[in-house]
């Protein structure tokens, strides 16, 4: 379907500048039915990012956006939820965005749990900046820094995200943009720090991970059962092939539940009146400590 409500771009934004057969077209377009689908409005729904292709989500999307600094999205994401958790926030960014300037953030986002859901592109490279190695290269494949072939072994994102207990853990292909669909409503409709990594190809820059390798490659697990911890770490250590679907779901208190701020009152920051003189005094009473 058309998500009629999201398009066009947002008010100013430049042309679309992916490369053609780029995986962040259907991304975008998956993400966009999604919100529609949901019942979302550009008016409650918030996309933040940060450095990299998947970082100029926010200009080609028409709801409220934050393009943030590099690897800095979750503390700004969390941010926003924790200031107004009416909002309905995603946040985006690349492998090399997330897990490598951002790692520190999203070991850290997924501690707190803060109700928001984060999506990453992972093409195994930095396709912004012509071509580097990432964090999730694989041994072997050439690029710009390693003419030879990489050297080291990649991060699994997946076995850190069950590790640290991560509330919402799911992994899936761009290239079957129903299944893909499917798993980014439920991360977004599962209360928690929602986690789902998305294998895009970049077809400039990284001629090991096309489409049909990733094809080849990957595979849905069959009966997840998402409630099992170990079961979805070993699932998520497996690399031939590379299993796709949901690891693994829990219930956790989320962080804005936590919070003294929203223990006597459930109201947005921005929708309440401040009091001055209590405010006065909290600062002078600081300056005494």
């Amino acid at each position: 379907m058309a998500a009629k409500l999201f398009q066009p771009n947002r008010p100013h934004a430049k042309e679309i500048s992916w490369c053609p057969g780029c995986g962040n077209f259907a991304i975008r377009l998956v993400l966009l039915d999604a919100l529609e689908e949901l019942g979302f409005t550009p008016y409650n729904t918030a996309i933040v990012s940060g450095i990299g292709q998947a970082g100029k989500m926010p200009h080609y999307i028409n709801a409220n956006g934050f393009h943030s600094l590099h690897g800095r999205a979750v503390p700004i994401g969390s941010g926003l939820k924790i200031a107004n958790p009416e909002l309905n926030v995603v946040i985006v960014g690349g492998d090399g965005d997330m897990y490598s300037e951002g790692m520190g953030h999203f070991v850290y986002g997924i501690k707190r749990n803060v109700n928001v859901t984060l999506l990453v592109h992972n093409n195994q490279v930095y396709g912004l900046t012509k071509g580097q190695t990432s964090p999730t290269s694989l041994p072997g494949t050439k690029t710009s820094t390693h003419p030879h072939g990489v050297l080291s072994q990649p991060i699994n994102p997946i076995a850190l995200a069950i590790s640290l207990n991560c509330s919402f853990v799911a992994r899936t292909f761009i290239g079957y943009r129903e299944e893909t669909k499917k798993i980014i409503k439920e991360a977004i409709t599962h209360e928690g720090f929602s986690y789902v990594d998305i294998f895009q190809p970049c077809v400039t820059f990284n001629r090991v991970n096309t489409y049909d390798w990733y094809k080849e490659h990957t595979k849905f697990a069959d009966n997840m059962d998402t409630s099992d911890i170990k079961k979805a770490f070993e699932l998520s250590l497996n690399t031939d092939p590379y299993y796709l679907g949901i690891f693994y779901k829990t219930s956790r208190t989320i962080f804005e539940k936590s919070i003294d701020g929203y223990i006597d009152q459930k109201q947005p920051l921005y929708k309440r009146t401040v009091d001055i003189d209590l405010m006065k005094k909290f600062i002078e009473d600081s300056y005494k400590l």
